[in-house]
């Protein structure tokens, strides 16, 4: 991609422009569908410009959805149960889903009919000021906004949510900003214990001089810090109510709906928020009473159900869900059905983590990586509009994503290189080796597995499939102690940089327990160019820095081979108006929907 940041620090708020964390995708219009041309080169051409927005852009009520209606409760199908609800240690998509509807952060982003995204004030009145090139950031607090107990949210529960961070139960959330404020890797960890440590961060680190002012301090230039405090691992948890550990499973509500029942396993209500007040909220609608979620539906069974069109299925939307393979015809057959649906090219790479700790001969990683069905892999997560194959750890997506660079021959033999896999294991002399390989409970997951069991198979390994609950699979595979060798995870970037990939995936640095270098990866010279990328300030450098990292990463130690990367097709039920593709969370818009009737 060619799409880059421009930096321009000034006392107003600072201008960023940068490619789109997820990329707009054409919403269905009827007809036959144009998703066989999304292609990688699609992924570029559809990237949009996100700005950092003034107080202006950040002042709400959101701009009406044509045709909205109020009223009435949506289903939400959903394939697992949500694996956190406390957003501080939310970092998958789902769960991500539902904190644009519960939580509220001191910035958040905000689309246009075409996908465009402004970063703006939510809390904040703005996306921040700088007046430092990014060294220090202020913010200014909205007046009023209370969470659902209708305590009025100040700059005290800013300064917890940012601590709290630091506590050793959070272990599953995002860290960008405890390591920028105090160090990298792990290293924050050891210089602050946390508000369970009965401290606070120091002044000369994070400020609160008054109940509706924060201010960051680095020592080094932050400039996206307004696009790391969007993250819903950012949302405030107010300090008056925090219940530490025990907070995950009762969240207290800052944004338009808060949780009116929840059955653990079996489902969750959405009720409306009576304290939320839309003229404070420039991004969020809150059109419909509630949300009805109900969990334990595969991709099989929301596509039938909402497909058939039928009672409550007709007022249904999927949070992560997509319209399955074998269902897949039937939607792009209906005419009808298409109007319904939304597409688009998601910025996740899907790959096969080794665990280095178990596996140790890169022959074998090699063999393995090789050896990867990618072509039906991908195919069983939704057909030809469920992915396209990867040829490396980096998105379309993301700024210096090299195309040609193909180093496993994906273009060539999409579906693996069989006689190359199988020569390396005879070299390894790893024939007949047991393979642990864990795997996700989801139909299409288990529909995966198959597939790359018989193709380890075939290569002389011996595979040994190990099946995990999908709700809590990435907190398995997160354990630096587990017992599996291989295991797929999907990563995409957190906003348009490598430094929202190669950093959080493949530093050594990072290794702990909930952390997402999952394959444990701990090469001396990717951690230190990790560091000398980072002080890279020229966009258009450190994205060339990133890919030729990202080339050694590949070819020199292999910790993961690419699979597929990501596209989205989903579909809705007749009822729902407002239904678009969302270039944030790469799914459906929830925070614009509604019932037509």
């Amino acid at each position: 991609m060619s799409i880059f940041r421009s930096r321009s620090a000034q006392a107003a708020v600072v201008a960023v422009t940068a490619g789109a964390l997820a990329l707009t995708g054409c919403g269905g219009g009827g007809g036959k569908s144009k998703d066989n041309s999304k292609t990688k080169k699609d992924a570029a051409a559809q990237s949009v410009s996100v700005k950092l927005g003034d107080e202006k852009a950040s002042t709400g009520p959101a701009e009406p959805v044509p045709g909205a209606k109020p009223g009435g409760t949506m289903k939400v199908y959903n394939a697992t149960d949500f694996s956190h609800l406390d957003p501080g240690q939310i970092y998958v998509s789902d769960a991500g889903m539902l904190g644009k509807l519960l939580f509220r952060g001191l910035t958040t982003n905000k689309e246009d009919e075409k996908g465009n995204q402004t970063v703006v004030g939510d809390l904040a009145t703005d996306s921040g000021t700088t007046e430092d090139g990014g060294k220090t950031w202020k913010y200014t607090l909205k007046d009023g906004i209370k969470d659902e107990k209708g305590h009025v949210i100040d700059s005290a529960d800013v300064r917890h949510t940012i601590e709290r961070m630091y506590d050793t139960y959070i272990t599953d959330g995002p860290s960008y900003i405890q390591q920028w404020l105090s160090g990298s890797g792990t290293s924050y960890r050891k210089a602050y214990a946390g508000p369970s440590g009965g401290k606070h961060l120091p002044d000369s680190v994070l400020e609160t001089p008054d109940k509706k002012t924060v201010i960051f301090k680095f020592k080094e230039a932050k400039p996206d810090l307004p696009q790391a405090l969007a993250m819903v691992g950012y949302n405030i948890v107010p300090k008056g109510t925090d219940t530490k550990k025990k907070y995950d499973k009762a969240p207290v509500a800052v944004g338009p709906y808060k949780i009116g029942e929840y059955k653990p396993g079996k489902s969750m209500k959405l009720v409306k928020n009576p304290n939320w007040d839309p003229k404070t909220d420039a991004m969020r609608h809150a059109y419909v009473d509630g949300f009805d979620i109900e969990f334990n539906h595969n991709d099989d069974d929301q596509t039938k159900t909402i497909l058939a069109d039928r009672g409550e299925a007709k007022d249904a939307v999927m949070f992560t869900g997509q319209v399955s393979t074998t269902q897949l015809q039937k939607v792009v057959g209906d005419a009808s059905a298409m109007k319904r649906t939304i597409q688009g090219y998601a910025p996740y790479v899907w790959q096969m983590n080794f665990n280095l700790d178990r596996i140790k001969d890169k022959k074998i990683r090699d063999a393995i990586s090789y050896a990867m069905p990618a072509n039906a892999v991908f195919k069983a997560d939704g057909g030809a509009y469920g992915g396209e194959v990867a040829n490396n750890l980096l998105s379309p997506t993301t700024p210096g994503y090299d195309d040609s660079f193909d180093p496993f021959n994906r273009k060539g033999k999409p579906n693996g290189d069989i006689a190359k896999a199988k020569k390396l294991i005879e070299e390894a002399g790893a024939k007949g080796k047991k393979i642990v390989y864990a795997h996700g409970s989801e139909q299409m997951r288990q529909e995966q597995a198959v597939l790359v069991e018989d193709a380890l198979k075939k290569i002389g390994l011996s595979p040994q499939k190990k099946q995990i609950d999908s709700a809590t699979f990435y907190e398995q595979v997160g354990k630096v102690k587990n017992d599996y060798d291989i295991y797929m995870t999907g990563w995409g970037q957190d906003w348009a940089s490598g430094a929202t990939v190669i950093p959080p995936v493949y530093d050594g640095t990072q290794i702990q327990d909930g952390a997402s270098n999952y394959s444990h990866i701990n090469d001396k010279h990717v951690n230190a160019e990790i560091v000398r990328i980072q002080k890279i300030v020229d966009p258009k450098e450190a994205a060339k820095a990133w890919n030729e990292l990202n080339k050694y990463i590949v070819t020199k130690v292999n910790p993961a081979a690419p699979v597929y990367y990501t596209k989205v097709f989903q579909i809705a039920g007749s009822n729902i108006g407002g239904l678009r593709y969302s270039t944030t969370t790469s799914y459906t818009d929830v925070t614009r929907v509604y019932l037509k009737k």
